[in-house]
């Protein structure tokens, strides 16, 4: 061969191997460091300490946890801490007492004491009922019928309106005893209070009766028609009815 040959063939393989050399190193370089480190182990940071309760009593006062709510508010008013209360319950209403009985329209007063409702009869409880053919006499000896008195007195009261009786039903026959109202007058106390009836051994009427005898009241009077020395006529109603209303 000749020399200028091998001379450009040895410069070939120089170059080669040069380029080759170059290329090592750059792709060395290419590879990051990090990703081909060995893996090390992260470690938790230590849970915060719990606090421990206090034993001091003034700060046990005042302490407090505070939220979007209570922070506006202060722990301690006049140099006192703030006081819990228990919040409170609003009341229910009550109930309305039971309405018990039942109605009874188009009352008439047969006496002081006794309703009648066609062929049924109902007596009052509480009183002894003043018969319609009662004689009373006044305190000038004279007599006069109190008994029909009563007994009118006791229609210009109920007036035919209806009256709300102790009863389960308005089914009974014959006479039954029960205690009847106008709405909320028992009818038995006025008529004792009035002294058109007297109460009964034992009632609880009894003291009523005996504040309207003292009283000269109803039957315990004079004649209510009687001319006063005025010339007048004493309580007598100006819508006074016949009898048989």
């Amino acid at each position: 061969m000749r020399p200028a040959a091998i001379l450009t063939a040895i410069a070939g393989i120089g170059t080669v191997a040069g380029l080759i050399a170059a290329g090592g190193q750059r792709l060395g370089s290419a590879i990051d460091p990090v990703e081909t480190a060995a893996p090390t182990e992260i470690h938790a940071p230590p849970p915060a300490p719990v606090a421990q309760p206090t034993t001091n009593p003034e700060a046990s006062m005042h302490a407090r946890r505070v939220d979007d709510a209570s922070q506006f508010y202060p722990a301690v008013i006049n140099g006192k801490p703030l006081e819990r209360i228990a919040a409170v319950k609003p009341q229910r209403p009550a109930k309305a007492a039971e309405n018990r009985g039942v109605d009874l329209v188009r009352p008439i007063a047969e006496s002081a004491g006794v309703l009648a409702f066609g062929d049924r009869r109902l007596r009052l409880a509480g009183i002894t009922p003043t018969v319609a053919d009662k004689t009373c006499t006044d305190s000038k000896g004279r007599e006069w019928p109190c008994g029909m008195l009563a007994k009118t007195n006791v229609r210009l009261f109920l007036r035919l309106r209806t009256v709300r009786c102790d009863l389960d039903g308005a089914d009974w026959t014959g006479t039954v005893t029960t205690a009847c109202r106008i709405g909320t007058q028992d009818i038995s106390r006025w008529l004792v209070e009035s002294g058109w009836a007297e109460a009964e051994k034992g009632s609880a009427l009894t003291e009523a009766g005996e504040t309207a005898r003292q009283a000269g009241k109803g039957i315990y009077g004079d004649d209510p028609r009687s001319v006063a020395e005025t010339g007048t006529l004493e309580n007598l109603p100006a819508d006074l009815p016949p009898d048989g209303l």
